[in-house]
């Protein structure tokens, strides 16, 4: 039977034309938003110290604050915001999502006790759910599947600098490590509602499926969706693998300044910020750009760099990981993190432009989403939230210092089972392409 629910068709005799200047435009604005998605997601963590000394928290307190809390919600409402963008206006709902993230942020703020913050963080996680899904699906119309890892990797910048600029912001907002911690949390929020004004009156609605030449957009049914993008295989593997890889990626970024504080002791709190500022503004940024540029162009040859590429980079990375939280010496271990954080940005822009391209036209926002769903309930929830609770549960035994190590150490193996998922990828991509483009056009 044919579908009663409206359809919007594009019509290649009347194409829409988008200028290179717009296209790349749009690119910044939507790289600028995720930057502030994990400008307010990232603040936790580097203000964590500042936090448990001022709540009175323990490490199992703070894994869940900066993990579970933040996640749970956050992934949930991940699938019906996809299904409302491959509906309506994806500008809009980046734009409201936006606004409201940016607001629970400088609530977060007014917290004076530990049930507040918490509620706090669920909001910023409610709103950060409405990010990537629509802009993942606004930049895949806009850019040919040929260029899509690339722009994508581009997008994917708004990591590494959402977490510099934090990084710095703390450090100029602080005073010797003993500011108050909620005046940063009003000044990171705050300029995020402003960039949702200027998205919503700067960007229009991209059509969809204008990379092709002919695209009939049927609003499919939720179930039919999931169904569709179950059975491919190397979405699958890519999912997995950026999840595994993201696990050991959010634990540390969550945790890292907490050990690096009790592990040095006497260390300049600001000058520490400014140094993981800067490292992650340039080796992380680094390696995400990287990532995307190997992909594009050894993808025109074999999909298989899709999944090989991530596993290349992470054989290198996650033993400089290791060792970095053996080694007595501060500046020999943040050498050897400056090493994974440009490994591990790799797999962002290879991963993201996969599950767009694998997927049909007409779920790509609910795509990016699903992706996200397992993503984040893995790594996000699953990482800052296990080192927390294990941190906690031997520190009596082992002392806080060890215990975060040990706990931190123990990322060694999801970072393993990341590899794997990526390998498996690489020998199944190739078959999954060719469906993909079958279907598409």
């Amino acid at each position: 039977m044919p579908s009663s629910e409206p359809t919007e068709v594009v019509d290649p005799q009347k194409p829409v034309p988008v200028s290179q200047g717009y296209r790349t435009y749009v690119l910044i604005i939507l790289t600028l938003v995720y930057a502030f998605n994990f400008i307010d997601r990232q603040i936790i963590g580097i203000l964590s110290p500042l936090i448990k000394a001022d709540l009175g928290l323990d490490d199992a307190q703070l894994g869940w604050l900066k993990g579970i809390y933040f996640a749970l919600l956050y992934t949930i409402v991940g699938i019906p915001i996809a299904w409302l963008a491959d509906r309506y206006s994806r500008v809009n709902i980046v734009a409201i999502s936006l606004t409201m993230w940016s607001g629970f942020t400088v609530l977060s703020g007014m917290a004076t006790n530990y049930v507040q913050l918490a509620l706090a963080r669920i909001g910023v996680g409610i709103g950060e759910a409405g990010g990537s899904p629509p802009s993942h699906s606004m930049i895949s119309d806009l850019y040919p599947k040929e260029k899509r890892a690339g722009a994508l990797a581009i997008y994917s910048l708004g990591i590494p600098f959402g977490i510099m600029f934090a990084f710095f912001a703390t450090a100029f907002l602080i005073s010797g490590g003993s500011a108050d911690w909620r005046i940063v949390l009003f000044a990171v929020g705050a300029p995020g509602i402003l960039l949702a004004v200027i998205l919503k009156l700067t960007v229009k609605e991209p059509v969809r499926g204008a990379d092709k030449v002919e695209v009939k957009v049927e609003k499919v049914p939720f179930s039919h969706a999931i169904k569709t993008l179950l059975t491919i295989p190397s979405w699958w593997g890519m999912c997995l693998g950026i999840s595994f890889a993201s696990f050991g990626s959010y634990a540390i970024s969550a945790w890292i300044i907490d050990f690096y504080v009790r592990a040095h002791t006497g260390v300049d709190f600001a000058n520490l910020l400014i140094a993981m500022g800067i490292i992650n503004g340039t080796a992380y940024a680094s390696g995400v750009w990287i990532g995307g540029v190997l992909v594009d162009k050894f993808g025109a040859k074999s999909k298989k760099s899709y999944g090989m590429v991530p596993t290349i980079m992470l054989l290198m990375g996650v033993p400089a990981f290791y060792f970095a939280l053996q080694v007595d010496s501060l500046e020999v271990s943040l050498g050897l993190m400056t090493i994974l954080l440009f490994t591990s940005g790799s797999y962002l822009g290879p991963s993201f432009a996969l599950a767009q391209t694998l997927a049909p036209v007409k779920v790509r926002a609910m795509s990016t989403a699903l992706f996200f769903f397992v993503l984040n309930i893995i790594a996000l929830g699953g990482g800052p939230t296990f080192v927390g609770i294990l941190s906690d549960a031997i520190s009596t035994e082992y002392g806080e210092v060890e215990a975060l190590r040990i706990s931190l150490t123990c990322l060694v193996v999801p970072y393993i089972m990341a590899i794997i998922a990526f390998v498996w990828t690489s020998t199944r991509v190739d078959k999954d392409w060719e469906v993909a483009a079958k279907r598409n056009n």
